[in-house]
């Protein structure tokens, strides 16, 4: 397998290390069409209304290359004994009756996109949407307008899922594939349409007052209620087992529309003969299922929690001089999930339940799960050795019968566990059939949601005749947030700043700009996101960091 300690992939070459790759693509088309009818009038109302349609359809394709899963699929499934007495791998082509899983031979720039020694997620979905919707502006007065919006929505989604099929084979002969648990041995086909339809009906409703006061230029104060929607959808799709060889622990295969109630008051002012601009809003949003990511079992699981959000915005912008200006931001957010919502935390599944223990199934699942602790004991301490222990342990997992299933409908053969003389189901007896049990969500923050957000610029012009140079300098800093729902200090995202300068030389007669500038003067490198993977890749966690400090000169010409 490895001359030399050297295995060479198919598509990612030789290496004597564990190399992976990954590539997303999406191939995105749409039709849209509004129409509008708005009034001018020279009276107290004027009106808005009108129509639009969409049409969109998209495949997103997301594939995970690794030597690894190549090394398994030639080695271990199409394996083939050599006259030296070693072993060696054949292709899974017709000449080979057997269960095998196809090898695509091709480098990376020319997969043939049918290979099953790499993980591919194929998502097809074809939206249609169309609504109807129209406003009134009255002004109640010379300082005083009312604006009532509404607005219905029609979302069709239809999604076509095509099963992953890593490491997933067959036999030619069309029985049942006992070693993978896979129906076909190349390529992927396609599971019945999920079709999803929604309706929503939308508006606001906006009191604008701009009255006339001693201390400012001018002044708007607003307040404003409405409601808005969001589409649900379906989760992208796992794989296509065959039940009695393996079991899948239960997962939401769609998820439902988020809704939310808006509540916003502000001002705006200007002061000091246009010098000074100051705002200030503060805002309440009150979520009906908020729609939250996070990678399970080899795919990104949308769940749904209410939640609530308050926060308060600040702006401001002096300008003393025509030379000189400053402007600064300041935001302050508090989030908080609702009482009673609940979600499997894939690091902690047995919530500390000293009751439970957390299991690696079988090969094919992508996930571990929790078995009741009195079982365990009772297979390790059993008399019958520790192979036949592995199988028995794997096999308290929902999902890995291996040999047998859990539904006495779909085989007659008897899980591992069975020979140690208990019953066992995970799928009813265990806490979410065996994924775990659900950390209490309540009052938690919602992911990448600072409790502050800060930041400050100025800029010096200096008027050369007819160029203008600009200096400029933009600090930013935000306070510690959380990139999952759960809060944990695995989960937290430390406070992080940033610092850019730049130069500016523009002549706007001749439409010329020389921009020299300086991002991330720092150079730091803070984690300002991340997420988890699943269980059969270690639950390594992936991180964005801010990017690396960028010199750069820009030259713009415009005509």
């Amino acid at each position: 397998m490895t001359p030399g300690g050297i295995y060479t992939d198919p598509q990612l070459g030789p290496s004597d290390r564990i190399l992976s790759a990954d590539i997303s693509r999406s191939d995105n088309r749409q039709w849209y069409q509004e129409f509008r009818l708005q009034s001018n009038n020279d009276g107290r109302f004027n009106f808005s209304v009108g129509a639009n349609y969409l049409d969109f359809k998209s495949q997103d394709d997301y594939f995970v290359f690794n030597n690894l899963f190549s090394l398994i699929a030639e080695y271990s499934y199409n394996h083939t004994l050599l006259p030296n007495g070693g072993t060696g791998t054949q292709p899974c082509d017709d000449s080979l009756l057997d269960e095998c899983v196809y090898v695509d031979p091709n480098p990376l720039g020319q997969i043939n996109e049918e290979g099953h020694n790499y993980f591919r997620s194929k998502n097809v979905i074809h939206t249609r949407s169309w609504a109807v919707f129209g406003e009134g502006y009255w002004d109640l007065s010379p300082t005083l307008r009312l604006t009532t919006g509404l607005r219905y929505t029609e979302d069709r989604k239809d999604t076509t899922p095509y099963p992953s099929q890593l490491l997933l084979g067959a036999n030619l002969t069309g029985s049942p594939a006992t070693a993978t648990g896979g129906y076909v041995r190349r390529g992927y086909y396609a599971l019945p349409d999920i079709k999803q339809k929604w309706e929503a009906v939308t508006g606001r409703l906006v009191l604008d007052w701009t009255p006339d006061l001693s201390f400012t230029d001018d002044t708007l104060i607003y307040a404003s209620l409405s409601r808005g929607y969001k589409g649900g959808g379906t989760n992208p799709p796992r794989l296509d087992l065959n039940p009695t060889v393996v079991q899948y622990q239960p997962l939401a295969s769609t998820f439902e529309p988020e809704y939310v109630n808006a509540f916003e008051i502000g001002t705006k002012n200007t002061l000091l003969d246009g010098k000074l601009r100051l705002n200030a809003t503060a805002f309440y949003y009150d979520y009906k299922d908020y729609q939250v990511s996070q990678i399970v079992d080899r795919i990104s699981l949308n769940e749904n929690f209410d939640a609530r959000i308050w926060g308060l915005e600040f702006e401001t912008v002096y300008k003393p001089t025509p030379n000189f200006q400053i402007d600064a931001n300041f935001g302050y957010l508090k989030t908080r999930i609702a009482d009673g919502e609940g979600s499997i935390d894939v690091m902690n599944r047995t919530q500390g339940n000293e009751d439970w223990i957390t299991l690696r199934p079988w090969i094919q699942v992508p996930s571990n799960c929790i078995a009741p602790k009195s079982r365990a004991e009772e297979i390790l301490n059993s008399p019958f050795g520790p192979d036949f222990a592995f199988l028995a342990l794997s096999a308290l997992c929902a999902g890995s019968s291996r040999f047998g299933t859990f539904n006495p409908a779909l085989s007659s053969s008897l899980p591992f566990w069975q020979f140690y003389g208990f019953t066992y189901d995970p799928l009813t007896q265990a806490p979410n059939g065996g994924r775990g049990f659900d950390a209490d969500l309540s009052g938690n923050e919602l992911p990448n949601s600072p409790n502050w957000t800060a930041n400050i610029g100025a800029q010096y012009t200096w008027f050369l005749g007819d160029w203008d140079l600009t200096v400029r300098g933009d600090y930013y800093r935000q306070a510690e947030s959380y990139f999952r729902v759960y809060n944990t200090e695995y989960d937290r995202l430390r406070g992080w700043d940033n610092l850019n300068l730049s130069v500016k030389l523009e002549d706007t007669g001749r439409g010329l700009t020389v921009q020299a500038y300086v991002k991330n003067v720092f150079d730091d490198a803070p984690i300002v996101d991340a997420f988890t993977n699943s269980d059969d890749t270690g639950l390594t966690t992936n991180v964005f960091t801010l990017d690396p400090r960028l010199f750069a000169v820009r030259l713009t010409k415009s005509f």
